[in-house]
Formats: C-alpha cells, structure tokens, sequence
C-alpha cells in the first residue's frame, strides 16, 4: 500500500519482536520498516528510514523506550512514539508522556488495540489505557529530578558513588549530594530502599 504508516517495532525480547511485527504486517495499511533489539537499533532505523511511528517497549537494552521518546520528540519530532510495555503503573505512565510518547498501551490487550493506536496517533490523537489513565489522575506525583533519578538508578543496580560519578561525569561529593536529595525525598532507609521504593512507584 503506498500511503501505509510506516513502523518501526524496538523489543528486546525476539520472539515478542516477531509476533508484533507479524501482528501488524497483517494490517493492509500498516507497514513495519525494521525491527531493533535494543534502543540504539531504534534510533538508527529512526534517523535512516524516518518512520510515521516508533512503536517500543520500556526497558530496552542502551537506551530505554522513555529516553528514546524523549530523543524523537527532541530531534525527530516527525516520528511518534508508541510505548507498549507491561507496566501498569501511573509514575510510568507520566514519565513516558512527559517524555512525548503519544501512546501507552500495555502488552495484555488485544493486538487489534495496538493497530489501532497506531492509527489514531497517525492522525495526531493520543491514546492511554482508560484505567491506567484514571489511577494515574490520582497518583503520587514523582519527586525526583531527573538527575536524582539516573543516579538512583545506577546506584540501585548496585554501583558505587565513585562508578556512577564517573558514568555521568561528576564528582564523588556531587553524587553523595544527589543520593541523600534522594533518599530524603523518599523517606528511605539508604540508597538500596530508596530505589526499591522509586522503581514500585514507576519513578525508575
């Protein structure tokens, strides 16, 4: 079809992958461009084929789906971003609109619902799960900075002040500063509660 809406699909697990690309490729007015496995293939295939949609998941391997959307909406606004994922939680859900996505749908429903968000986010709509949307209406508001939240991060996957330092290119003191900002606003025990705490609420 030569005006079909072109996808790219980014999933790092490969046999959810192949069944979402099939599932759409049997839509007559969908077309899936490229598969990618990890969030630096999404951006690639983005920038090269220039895609209607990004459809993606949240956890991806070196880049998330959320720092990808934030990324298109930057610097390839043309493409919109899909987030398919199985977190059904609000703090999720606020952080993937704030970073532009158009759509949050979760991976339970019907394939035929995700064809069809694609469509309406085509057509410039915006697509939310009714029941993720209301419970996110009444949801605790994030606390965190973004830069509280890439540290916390790091340090809830076990990484040193001075690793993390490092990594984002500040000091170990800047760190420690951050981490407690954290902790503080959490009302955590240490660094290791307080991203336990962050990643049940969705902050993470």
């Amino acid at each position: 079809m030569a005006n079909a809406i072109r996808v790219v699909l980014a999933e790092d697990q490969a046999m959810v992958l192949g069944a979402l690309a099939a599932l759409l490729e049997m839509e007559e007015d969908l077309r899936v461009m490229a598969c990618a496995a990890n969030g630096r293939e999404a951006l690639d295939a983005v920038i090269k084929l220039k895609p209607d949609i990004l459809v993606t998941d949240i956890e991806m391997p070196i880049m998330t789906g959320l720092e990808l959307a934030k990324e298109l909406q930057s610097n390839h606004p043309a493409t919109k971003t899909v987030i398919l994922t199985t977190f059904a939680r609000p703090g999720y859900l606020r952080r993937a609109l704030d970073s532009g996505a158009r759509a949050y749908l979760l991976k339970d429903r019907p394939a035929k619902e995700l064809a069809e968000a694609v469509r309406k986010v085509h057509r410039g709509q915006r697509v939310v799960d009714p029941a993720l949307a209301t419970e996110a209406w009444g949801a605790e508001m994030d606390p965190l900075s973004e830069r509280e939240r890439q540290i916390l991060q790091r340090a809830g996957d076990g990484k040193t002040s001075t690793e993390i330092a490092g990594e984002l290119h500040l000091s170990d003191g800047t760190v420690r500063n951050y981490l407690s900002e954290a902790i503080a606003k959490l009302g955590a025990a240490n660094r290791v509660d307080a991203a336990r705490i962050a990643r049940a609420k969705g902050w993470l």
